[in-house]
C-alpha cells in the first residue's frame, strides 16, 4: 500500500478519535448544570443532547472550520511529512485530552488542538509555518493564530459577565415566583440543553471538520480547501459518540465545586453558553465549551453570592487552562520525535 495513503488513512482515524475524545471530553460541560438541577436523568440528557450534538456540525455552516484548517500552513511540505506533523498535533492533543478527562480537570480541548498543532510545526518545519495573524492584526484583521487565542481568552470574559447579566435578569422576572416555578425552570432546561448541545456541535466538530479537511488537502485528495460532506458527517457522528459516552467525571466539578447550581442557575448558564458559542460559531471564531459554562456559573454566582462561588477551584481551573497550550505542544513535539524515529527520518 502506498505510504502517503496509509498514513492519510492514519491520520483520519486520528482526527475521528480526536473528535470522540474531544465529545467525551466535553460531554459534562453540556449536562453538567441539567443533572446538577435535576431537570433530567442521566439517561434523558444522553438522548436529548446526543440528538441536538449530532445536528449542530451538519447545519451550523463552516466558519470554524476555515479558521482552524487555515492557522498552520504547510503549502510546499512534504506530503507525508505534512500528514506526520498532523498526526503528531492531534495525537498530543488527545493524550491532554484524556489525561484532564482522568483527573477530573475542565479543561480545553480546544486549546489542546492549538498547542499541540503549534507544538509539532514550530519543531519540524518551523514557526514560520504557523499563520500568526500579527501582522494582519496591524492592518484592523483578526486571523490565523491571533484569532484563535483572541476568541479562547475573550470567550470566557464574555461568558462570565453574560452569566451575571443573564441571572440578574432571570432574577428580575422571578422576583414574586413560588418554589413551583422550579418546575416550570426545569422543563425550560429541555430547550436550553438542545441549544447548548447544537452549539456545540456546530463549534466544536468544526475544529475536526478543518483538520480532516487539511489532511485531505495536504495529501492531494482535493483540489482546495472545502469541507466535503461526508467530512461532516464523521465529525457529527464521532463528537456525537464521544458525548454520549459521557466524560462524567468533570459533572462534579462543574456542578457543584464552582457553586452550587439550582434550576434557575442551570436556565441561565446553559442560555449564556448557548448565545455566546453559537455567535462565535457564526463568526468563525472556535471557542472552549469548557471555558464558556465554568465561566457562565461563576458570574452566575457572583451575581447572587460572591462568597458562596469556590474561587479557589476557579483558580485551580484558570491554571489548568493557562497551561494547556503548552502542554499539548510539549507531548506532540515528543511524539514528533517518536513517530520520526519509526518512520527512519530525523527530526
Amino acid at each position: 500500500m502506498d505510504t502517503l495513503f496509509l498514513l492519510a488513512v492514519v491520520t483520519v482515524a486520528i482526527v475521528l478519535i480526536f473528535d470522540y475524545t474531544n465529545g467525551f471530553h466535553d460531554a459534562a460541560n453540556i449536562v453538567a448544570t441539567v443533572i446538577a438541577s435535576r431537570a433530567m436523568t442521566p439517561a434523558q440528557a444522553v438522548i436529548i443532547v446526543g440528538a441536538f450534538e449530532f445536528l449542530g456540525p451538519l447545519l451550523g455552516g463552516t466558519a470554524v472550520a476555515n479558521t482552524i484548517g487555515k492557522f498552520v500552513t504547510l503549502d510546499g511540505v512534504a506530503p507525508i511529512l505534512s500528514l506526520s506533523i498532523l498526526l503528531c498535533g492531534l495525537i498530543g492533543a488527545i493524550v491532554w485530552n484524556l489525561g484532564t478527562w482522568y483527573f477530573g480537570i475542565p479543561s480545553s480541548s480546544s486549546h489542546a488542538l492549538v498547542g499541540g498543532l503549534i507544538g509539532a510545526v514550530a519543531v519540524s518545519v518551523g514557526a514560520d509555518h504557523v499563520a500568526w495573524g500579527f501582522a494582519e492584526l496591524a492592518d484592523g484583521h483578526l486571523t490565523g493564530i491571533v484569532k484563535v487565542l483572541a476568541a479562547l481568552f475573550l470567550s470566557p470574559l464574555i461568558g462570565f459577565w453574560a452569566g451575571f447579566l443573564v441571572h440578574r435578569l432571570l432574577s428580575a422576572l422571578l422576583v414574586a415566583a413560588k418554589p413551583a416555578a422550579n418546575s416550570r425552570l426545569r422543563g425550560l432546561q429541555f430547550i436550553t440543553a438542545a441549544g447548548l448541545a447544537f452549539s456545540h456541535g456546530a463549534n466544536d466538530a468544526q475544529k475536526s471538520m478543518g483538520i480532516l479537511t487539511l489532511v485531505l488537502l495536504l495529501g492531494g485528495f482535493i483540489p482546495s480547501f472545502e469541507v466535503p460532506f461526508w467530512v461532516m458527517l464523521s465529525c457529527a457522528t464521532a463528537i456525537t459518540l464521544g458525548i454520549m459516552s459521557g466524560g462524567w467525571r468533570i459533572v462534579r466539578t462543574l456542578g457543584f465545586a464552582i457553586y452550587r447550581v439550582r434550576p434557575i442557575h442551570a436556565l441561565g448558564s446553559q442560555l449564556t453558553s448557548a448565545a455566546v458559542i453559537m455567535a462565535a460559531s457564526l463568526g468563525g471564531a472556535p471557542v472552549s465549551t469548557t471555558h464558556v459554562v465554568a465561566t457562565s456559573i461563576m458570574g452566575i454566582g457572583a451575581s447572587e453570592r460572591p462568597r458562596a462561588v469556590r474561587w479557589s477551584k476557579a483558580k485551580d481551573i484558570a491554571i489548568t487552562w493557562l497551561i494547556t497550550i503548552p502542554g499539548s505542544a510539549i507531548v506532540a513535539i515528543q511524539t514528533y520525535a517518536l513517530v520520526h524515529l519509526f518512520l527512519g527520518a530525523t527530526p
